[in-house]
């Protein structure tokens, strides 16, 4: 197990392990645009991680894990202090982990086993029985565990790259946003259709929950989350998420 301060440098495909485990307590982080041969679990036990990928934007708060398959190139900022485990999976030694980017809920199982994983040495032989057991329940309940709605698809086209620009800001409207690109509010929703499976207004739903989330993980307060994120009252704000995640913005975070 490495436990990396803020400096460090760390290459999981250089040690030639079948699965390498890593602990951090980071703050104001940006890794930088990389990638891996190995696939990776990142879990945020504490404090919230943006995941910027190709033409995808993942969120990750605290109890929650993302997989991030061999090869693609991401990169995970942090913007306040956040707690984390990295597991990294040579894939050809455990082939039935996943093939796609998703976000899973972390319950206490798992929990528990991501602890013991990441905290392994570097030469832990994962044949040992303990050892293989430790990973096959890891890899079931991370197969099993309930996914979470924290991805949004971004559109290619270069006529909407902007809104990659300022991932603070609540898009414009339809109208509105047609306007400002120059575009017909018919073009523009073609081009929401065609690259994300998604209505214009059905993507900027799903940003408020991305940016919902965010301001809930690092500020904690609901009022001002509603406010900015333009919802009318808290009430119709705790239903937007509810719809959304299933739960109310209080039992998300506990």
């Amino acid at each position: 197990m490495a436990y990396l301060a803020p400096n460090d440098a760390f290459n999981p495909d250089e040690l030639g392990a079948a699965m390498v485990g890593i602990a951090s307590l980071l703050g104001n982080h940006d890794s930088g645009l990389h990638q891996h041969k190995m696939g990776q679990l990142l879990f945020a036990r504490k404090g919230c991680i943006r995941i910027s990928l190709d033409g995808l934007l993942c969120l990750l708060p605290s109890s929650r894990a993302a997989w991030i398959p061999p090869g693609i190139k991401h990169r995970a900022e942090m913007r306040q202090v956040v707690d984390y485990r990295s597991l990294y999976f040579d894939l050809g030694q455990f082939p039935a982990l996943p093939g796609e980017v998703k976000v899973i809920e972390v319950n206490a199982l798992l929990r528990a086993v991501l602890e013991r994983l990441a905290m392994a040495d570097f030469d832990t032989d994962w044949q040992q029985v303990r050892y293989a057991n430790l990973l096959s329940v890891c890899i079931e309940e991370m197969n099993q565990a309930r996914q979470e709605p924290l991805l949004l698809v971004f559109p290619l086209d270069r006529r909407v790259s902007c809104l990659w620009e300022n991932l603070e800001q609540l898009p414009l409207p339809l109208n509105l946003f047609a306007q400002q690109i120059g575009a017909s509010e018919k073009t523009v929703s073609r081009i929401f259709q065609r690259e994300t499976g998604m209505s214009y207004q059905e993507w900027r739903q799903q940003w408020r929950l991305l940016r919902a989330v965010e301001m809930l993980a690092e500020k904690g307060k609901l009022s001002e989350t509603a406010s900015a994120l333009g919802f009318a009252s808290d009430s119709a704000f705790i239903a937007f998420f509810k719809s959304r995640t299933g739960k109310t913005p209080r039992a998300y975070f506990s």
